[in-house]
């Protein structure tokens, strides 16, 4: 008979059991049982944990957005966007984008999942990776210091999900990219000398 598993080990496990829940049922197929099943564990190990279904999938999409972050280092700041919202353009149209797109879609009945998804926001993986690739720029001098704020760092994702949520598809094309990046972020940052 195995060892009974604890604390982080158990989390880690509940977590992993989710999110391939999230990438072979999505959202809507996720249920708890299936998770504790997977996860080798009962569903009370689930619920002292998060207290709902929603919590849970919110906790799933971040893990698997923190192993899937990107983090490039092109050496420039506009090599760096460029590339961030490529990779985020690309996830979007993946699996993954397709639990997140299921995540908001379950959210438009669910306002506790659409509470949770809005107090999660600000500290999304995404915007920590925009942040810290502004610190990067900022300390080669090429950006401000003035410029290294949340607001900032997060105006390109902000922009690339106005254009998924106005054209209705997964995938927006790499000029409208390039336009996000020249016309409007750097010359946010540039404006904070």
């Amino acid at each position: 008979m195995g060892t009974r598993r604890r604390g982080e080990e158990l989390e880690r496990a509940i977590l992993h059991a989710a999110a391939a829940e999230l990438r072979e049922s999505g959202y809507p197929g996720m249920t708890m049982d299936r998770v504790a099943a997977r996860a080798g564990t009962n569903k009370n190990a689930i619920y002292r944990r998060w207290p709902h279904r929603a919590a849970l999938g919110i906790a799933a999409y971040r893990h698997l957005s923190d192993a899937a972050m990107p983090n490039p280092d092109t050496g420039t700041l506009r090599g760096d966007a460029l590339e961030m919202l490529r990779r985020a353009n690309e996830t979007w149209a993946s699996p993954h984008g397709t639990i997140l797109r299921g995540l908001l879609a379950a959210a438009a009945d669910d306002p506790e999942l659409l509470t949770l998804m809005r107090e999660r926001s600000g500290a999304d993986t995404m915007d920590r990776a925009w942040l810290g690739m502004l610190e990067r720029a900022a300390a080669r001098g090429e950006a401000p210091a003035a410029a290294v704020r949340a607001r900032v760092a997060t105006a390109p994702m902000m922009l690339l999900r106005a254009e998924y949520a106005m054209r209705g598809i997964p995938s927006v094309p790499d000029e409208v990219l390039v336009e996000i990046v020249d016309e409007v972020f750097l010359p946010l940052v540039r404006g904070h000398r």
